[in-house]
């Protein structure tokens, strides 16, 4: 189906990724499997970025950097313009990756910590390598059409818990928790006096309209209790640029969080802080013409996977990511058999549910209809 408004940033042009240093397509190099299971995109970045990478190369020195002024009021002014939240300049601990920053939080607060599941493997990874008990819960779907909390077991699993992870929008089930969930939610870490570490990585990428709403400004209590972690790389497909940020308004907890970091943690690169910057001052037009080639992705992931049962879906709310229920097929590894099929999927195991699948739909449209017809082709063959 043809994109409102054409295709100015060539979103559907398809880029050869093949033979280089891509993480994503190396895994199947020479196999003709086609790649869609890690959370990297198949677009360009923003001309904007590029644009911005090509005058800092230009310059020729590439010694150690730090953040520009610059660059900290673009990230301040895209908190402010597209969440309405207004942080202080001194809350920002700069990281050269999510990651890094899930795993500072576990080693920042004492205790143990609480997550749910399904969910992005780090979070069940950074508590072991920190040394810290994890207790996880499973969420609840709701009718096999929403994806919710178990409030009960929720309670029930927090124990002797001190630090909450939480992936807010979730990956990988794509929900974008709602005002409701999120007050809940706030009671319940307000009960427990939790700290709270807020995966934030897909804020930027709601599907349907709706206004990402941080963690931290649910209230001043919670803010002081909080490490919120955000980065470009997700919606501007700039990861391999290796730049994030920890937003942490409480001062003591920012400076355990930056001990856990010493001797350990490298500086972010000079071009992940141009990319950085120049992706929040100068790439609006471009997420929002992503948006809208997103939406229109996940809606043909989603009637294709209606029309293919035994598999089935929740609607995916925000991310590019498909949470695939393929259970139904009763295979011992789903994973396996559609690789067999030519399709590279991420295997539910790895995010503590067995039998699901995980689909990136962030590709040009040529590339999507061929891996739903190697869909097609696994579910016949099953």
């Amino acid at each position: 189906m043809p994109m409102a408004g054409g295709d100015p940033f060539g979103f559907d042009r398809v880029v050869d990724r093949d033979g280089g240093d891509s993480v994503k397509w190396n895994r199947y190099a020479g196999s003709g499997v086609l790649p869609l299971w890690i959370a990297d995109m198949d677009f360009a970045a923003p001309p904007a970025v590029a644009e911005a990478l090509q005058r800092r190369v230009a310059h020729g020195v590439f010694g150690y950097a730090e953040p520009s002024p610059t660059l900290v009021a673009a990230v301040l002014g895209h908190l402010e313009g597209e969440y309405g939240w207004r942080i202080d300049a001194d809350w920002l601990v700069w990281l050269p990756g999510l990651v890094t920053g899930l795993n500072l939080a576990c080693r920042a607060v004492d205790g143990g910590v609480l997550t749910a599941t399904p969910v992005y493997p780090p979070f069940m990874s950074a508590p072991r390598f920190a040394g810290r008990p994890l207790a996880t819960v499973p969420l609840r779907l709701e009718d096999g059409r929403r994806w919710t909390w178990d409030w009960a077991a929720l309670d029930a699993a927090a124990g002797d818990a001190r630090l909450l992870l939480l992936c807010h929008p979730h990956n990988p089930v794509g929900r974008a928790w709602d005002e409701g969930e999120l007050a809940a939610l706030a009671d319940f870490c307000r009960r427990r006096d939790l700290v709270v570490c807020s995966d934030e990585i897909h804020c930027d990428l709601l599907l349907d309209g709706r206004r990402h709403r941080p963690w931290a400004t649910l209230g001043d209590d919670l803010a002081a209790r909080s490490i919120t972690l955000m980065a470009p790389s997700k919606t501007f497909n700039i990861p391999g640029l290796g730049c994030a940020f920890a937003v942490i308004p409480e001062a003591g907890l920012r400076r355990a969080f930056t001990r856990a970091m010493a001797g350990i943690v490298p500086h972010v690169n000079a071009l992940g802080f141009v990319g950085c910057e120049a992706a929040f001052a100068d790439g609006g037009d471009w997420r929002r013409a992503l948006l809208a080639v997103l939406r229109r992705n996940r809606d043909r992931v989603e009637a294709a996977v209606a029309a293919l049962p035994p598999l089935s879906m929740t609607h995916v709310e925000a991310t590019c990511l498909a949470w695939i229920d393929a259970r139904g097929l009763n295979l011992l590894h789903p994973q396996g058999h559609f690789e067999a099929h030519g399709l590279g999927l991420s295997d539910g195991s790895d995010f503590s549910a067995p039998g699901w699948l995980r689909l990136n739909f962030g590709c040009p449209l040529p590339t999507l209809e061929e891996a739903l017809r190697r869909l097609a082709a696994g579910v016949a063959a099953a």
